[in-house]
């Protein structure tokens, strides 16, 4: 691999254009691959980053390159796969079609099986499991802001591309066990329904004890068929996981003291899910809701908070 690899980042959505952007704005050969509308977006204006911590950076518009056109895989050594879980299978093809055998691809989504689907499909490829701890909301006119903290995790395996990926403001870790990371990761995104049908911000969401309690209860089941399937999750918390759903049950005034030391989170940031169903596209509750749907009936074991959440948004998806 050379020293400054291309990396085409293949999903040019929230994390895909912050997570490329930061790696560009730290001197990484960065390509996009995304959307007509997101070119247009980032053509005329640019990719502008910000977040709670105060962060500011800019990439200036004739700096971006950016593509609908998969071709451009044609000569990427490290693929970033940013789509929606919906499109993995569809990015695959792409992938197999254009991209070089042998070439990095990291699954950076949200859920627990895309990056096992892609090693389905990219047999000839070095695919690596990856997880985004942050959340990032679009703003429009190449606007990006980051509402949460935590590092990116990637899995481990020669070359590091963890080394590669850890440049300033996106702090990168290797990991040889993903599954309990990404496992840990989606016990802490069955928040992301409940922010979608609080319509609040993540802070006044979870300043609400009620919502909390909605919350603690789907993390107690999702843990009881971790359990029975062996699975042992890692989230990205300074916390183990059986913890956090007793925290969540605290009184607010007890909870935000205990919270504020274990996670920053921007007064205005809101979930991915949120944001989907605002712009009226399709969620990803069967990834996130739905695996813990499946395990619970695989195992016997009762899910009916989290069945009850996943209606609900199913019902505002339609």
């Amino acid at each position: 691999m050379k020293e400054n690899p291309k990396i085409v980042v293949a999903g040019a959505g929230s994390i895909g254009c912050f997570v490329g952007g930061l790696l560009q704005s730290a001197g990484c050969d960065i390509t996009f691959l995304g959307r007509q509308r997101i070119a247009d977006e980032l053509s005329e204006n640019g990719l502008h980053l910000s977040d709670y911590a105060g962060l500011k950076k800019q990439v200036a518009h004739d700096k971006i390159r950016i593509t609908t056109d998969p071709a451009t895989l044609s000569d990427a050594q490290i693929v970033l796969v940013c789509v929606k879980s919906g499109a993995t299978l569809k990015i695959a093809e792409e992938i197999q079609k254009h991209c070089p055998s042998g070439a990095i691809v990291a699954s950076l989504q949200n859920g627990v099986k895309n990056a096992s689907v892609l090693k389905e499909h990219l047999a000839n490829y070095d695919v690596r499991a990856g997880m985004v701890p942050f959340n990032v909301v679009q703003m429009g006119q190449g606007r990006f802001h980051r509402g949460t903290s935590g590092d990116m995790i990637v899995e481990t395996g020669s070359p590091n591309i963890a080394a590669i990926l850890d440049v300033e403001n996106l702090r990168t870790q290797a990991s040889n066990d993903m599954q309990s990371v990404l496992w840990g990761k989606l016990l802490v995104n069955l928040n992301n329904a409940l922010n979608a049908l609080s319509d609040v911000p993540l802070v006044e969401e979870l300043s609400n004890r009620e919502w909390r309690l909605k919350l603690a209860s789907q993390m107690t089941e999702g843990l009881s068929v971790m359990k029975a399937e062996g699975i042992t999750p890692k989230p990205p918390s300074p916390v183990p996981a059986w913890v956090l759903p007793h925290i969540l049950r605290l009184p607010t005034p007890i909870f935000r003291a205990v919270a504020k030391q274990m996670l920053a989170i921007d007064p205005q940031a809101r979930s991915s899910m949120w944001e989907d169903l605002q712009q009226g596209r399709k969620t990803e509750i069967d990834e996130l809701q739905g695996e813990i749907i499946s395990l619970g009936e695989k195992h016997g074991v009762p899910t009916p908070m989290v069945k009850a959440i996943a209606a609900e948004i199913k019902k505002m998806e339609q």
